[in-house]
């Protein structure tokens, strides 16, 4: 039961705020710097996959642990440092082998992976922590 709930937690969360920053930045941010890079609608199974499996290493990460003992403090900076070297890896990759790909653009990646991190990772703890106590 905590596992299926930590991992409903954190996927809502996750994906809300995503979505929310995504409708914001793609145009006023991503779409300018990338251009042709980006696809006019989004491969809907990649991101599907991503959507589903990212969570899963929030929540093996950062919640669990902190649910242990830490709350959602320690899922915070567990997850905020999950999403920084994760997005990290995938930013600073793309840096140092695609044409359009800016400094500009890594530091504000990386830094919305953080964010994002701890803020399901921190959600979803705290939720799971009310809901299966």
């Amino acid at each position: 039961m905590t596992l299926l709930c930590a991992y409903a937690a954190t996927l809502v969360l996750f994906l809300a705020a995503d979505m929310v920053w995504l409708g914001t930045m793609t145009g006023r941010f991503y779409r300018p710097i990338l251009g042709d890079l980006l696809l006019a609608k989004p491969n809907l199974i990649a991101a599907g996959v991503f959507y589903f499996a990212y969570p899963l290493g929030v929540v093996i990460f950062a919640v669990l642990p902190a649910l242990r003992g830490g709350g959602w403090q320690q899922a915070a900076l567990w997850g905020g440092l999950f999403g920084l070297f994760t997005y990290g890896t995938y930013d600073l990759t793309n840096q140092a082998t695609l044409r359009n790909w800016s400094t500009a653009l890594t530091v504000v990646d990386m830094t919305w992976g953080a964010v994002l991190g701890a803020f399901a990772a921190a959600g979803a703890t705290w939720i799971t922590a009310r809901v299966v106590s």
